[in-house]
């Protein structure tokens, strides 16, 4: 069922910005009086499982989910209708357009991504505002207990004050400052430290599995997911979400002190002071020779922790006027942390290439079960993400075209059909390889 869930939310999306991207392309050539002989949802290689002709235009969804496209007479594209650019030119073909409109009509697919991007991000700052834990407010420093953040030469009770100079707003946004950085400072014990971020971090990142989870967490008060069956306390008093607060009075603000506490007294019956709701008590626990008490540790979430004294979250609500600037300022960083990335994986000692995936990855990022807030925020940044693709200058996307294009309004100089063919063919080939080695990626993971 997860799976399911997961899987009708990735389709919807993705239906929802090819259509909005196509129609970027269709609405330009209808205004210019471009005749478009289809619009299609996925592509219809060989059949179509549903297509109706309106007017002149065939409107399908095709069998291949692969994207979709709209095909406009009298121009080189992913259909390679060469027969229809060897006869005579149409006043209402593509290719009989002056140059400027040529131009708008390949720009408005990408230009529809990034305003569908803007605007929702805008309307969710608007409907659900923002809540999250402040990098400043982790006063008493981060938990490490990840071999990733140990050879990154972190310590537990470390302070990271900035990464390449920038002050951090959200902890949660850590791993990707991380991710995009070079350098980062830290303080440890009142001391301000520089240190490097190596150049395969992404690599190592990578290593740990999509299980790992973050490499970085705030330090955690000692709460109880449960207790164990072969526990020494089975019978006792300790239940889920009790939080042990002292051991014989020795005071346990964070998880991480527990291990040095519990040493002291092995093989001894110790009172533990616990929480438990608003109540307060002390129990009998017994420790084992290894200094253990036989429990499973509870991650709580971020506002359980604020419920519980130990983060102030920041809860900011936006009026309609104030979420514009906000959900403009989410959407660039958006891209320009996509940009960053991007970067990386044309640097092979980064192992950013290792991250490259393709539809089980894009698919996985979506929650296991419906939210509204998440599916518009994963919209909204494969909607960024797309209409920087599209403009990447490679033949058979948008941006190919678009500098053949400006090339043209340039010089003054067309270029020839039978080169834009070849382009075209080049450009496609280069799409289909990075494709199989996004979706090789994913299918490599899975099995690792």
């Amino acid at each position: 069922m997860e799976i399911l869930i997961k899987a009708s939310q990735f389709i919807l999306s993705l239906s929802l910005l090819i259509v909005l991207h196509e129609l970027g392309h269709f609405i330009p050539a209808k205004l210019f009086k471009t005749r478009v002989e289809k619009f299609y949802l996925f592509f219809d290689y060989k059949f179509s499982l549903i297509k109706k002709k309106v007017g002149e235009t065939v409107y399908g969804i095709g069998w291949i989910p692969l994207g979709g496209y709209v095909k406009i007479s009298g121009m080189i594209d992913e259909s390679m209708d060469t027969e229809q650019m060897k006869q005579p030119a149409q006043p209402w073909e593509f290719r009989s357009k002056p140059a400027w409109q040529r131009l708008i009509i390949m720009l408005g697919g990408v230009f529809v991504n990034f305003v569908l991007g803007i605007f929702i991000y805008i309307m969710l700052m608007y409907a659900y505002g923002e809540k999250y834990l402040p990098n400043e407010n982790v006063k008493d420093g981060i938990w490490v207990q990840d071999s990733l953040a140990m050879n990154l030469g972190l310590q537990t009770g470390d302070k990271i004050l900035t990464i390449d100079g920038q002050k951090i707003k959200k902890f949660s946004g850590l791993t990707l400052e991380f991710i995009n950085g070079n350098n980062f400072q830290i303080e440890r014990n009142g001391v301000v430290i520089d240190k490097e971020i190596p150049t395969d971090f992404i690599s190592q990142l990578m290593d740990r599995g999509k299980e790992a989870g973050a490499f970085l967490y705030p330090r955690y008060p000692f709460a109880i997911a449960e207790v164990s069956e072969d526990s020494p306390n089975i019978d006792s008093e300790l239940k889920a979400k009790d939080i042990i607060t002292a051991i014989n009075g020795n005071a346990l603000k964070y998880y991480d002190e527990a291990e040095e506490v519990l040493s002291n007294y092995k093989g001894q019956e110790v009172t533990a002071t616990i929480k438990r709701g608003t109540e307060t008590k002390d129990i009998t626990l017994k420790i084992t020779n290894e200094g253990k008490i036989g429990v499973a540790f509870a991650g709580l979430k971020y506002k359980d922790l604020e419920k519980l004294g130990y983060y102030d979250l920041a809860d900011i609500e936006y009026s309609f006027a104030e979420a514009i600037p906000a959900g403009w300022n989410k959407s660039w960083k958006t891209l320009t942390d996509y940009v960053k990335q991007l970067k990386k994986i044309f640097n092979p000692s980064t192992g950013a290439y290792k991250g490259l995936g393709g539809f089980i990855s894009i698919g996985s990022i979506f929650p296991d079960e419906w939210s509204a807030e998440s599916f518009w925020n994963i919209t909204a940044f494969l909607s960024i993400m797309l209409g920087f693709m599209n403009l990447l200058p490679i033949p058979a996307l948008d941006g190919g075209h678009v500098v053949f294009t400006l090339w043209e309004m340039i010089t003054g100089k067309k270029p020839g059909d039978k080169f834009l063919e070849y382009a075209q063919v080049v450009g496609f080939v280069l799409l289909v390889a990075l494709l199989l080695f996004a979706n090789g990626n994913d299918i490599f993971r899975l099995f690792k």
